[in-house]
């Protein structure tokens, strides 16, 4: 995977409270592909993972998310965690910069409790994608179509459940950054629509 991503950029969009191992892990997948990472969030500063049950580290943001647009990444990631994507979802400029993603045509890869900002920025129906179980029936209400898969691959979109899943997720995020292929395009195979 060395070099895979050389040239591109990444940004990874947090709010305090994301499931950490789901933003450590695909950083440093994307690092090792030489991707250059953005840390984007609401604030400035730092801001704070969540660990399992309890408070995690401090990581530095650097950028707020009204500095940025998707023209000036190659892909979005987007860690999970209960408290991140509700956070995020809350803020109207989080879901523009999300939505416009789709809209660019850049990949997006989100895991966990994640796809909630997906709801938000009206991009799931007629989707095929997987999340954090709990929310399920959120995706499904909102048109998209639910699996029950470690991976699910829908053209740029990449989606996972949980943290056990992030093998599989990290690489299916990497290669589908690294093919440049659209989110906002979905898979013309819906049977199909996984690595």
């Amino acid at each position: 995977m060395k070099n895979t991503l050389g040239g591109k950029k990444v940004a990874i969009l947090v709010a305090n409270g994301f499931e950490q191992v789901e933003y450590t892990q695909p950083r440093e997948a994307l690092e090792k592909a030489g991707a250059e990472v953005h840390t984007i969030s609401l604030e400035a500063g730092k801001v704070k993972g969540w660990k399992h049950d309890h408070w995690g580290d401090e990581f530095p943001v650097d950028k707020k998310v009204e500095q940025v647009n998707a023209g000036d990444y190659d892909g979005l990631v987007l860690p999970g965690g209960q408290m991140n994507p509700d956070n995020l979802r809350d803020n109207e400029k989080a879901v523009a910069f999300v939505r416009s993603f789709f809209s660019e045509g850049k990949p997006v890869a989100a895991i966990c409790h994640a796809p909630w900002l997906l709801v938000e920025a009206d991009v799931v129906e007629g989707r095929s994608l997987t999340s954090y179980s709990s929310i399920k029936t959120d995706m499904i209400n909102a048109g998209a179509l639910w699996k029950d898969q470690e991976v699910v691959i829908d053209g740029g979109l990449v989606t996972s459940r949980n943290p056990d899943d992030l093998p599989a997720f990290c690489k299916s995020m990497v290669e589908v950054i690294a093919k440049g292929v659209s989110a906002g395009e979905a898979s013309l195979n819906k049977t199909n629509a996984q690595a």
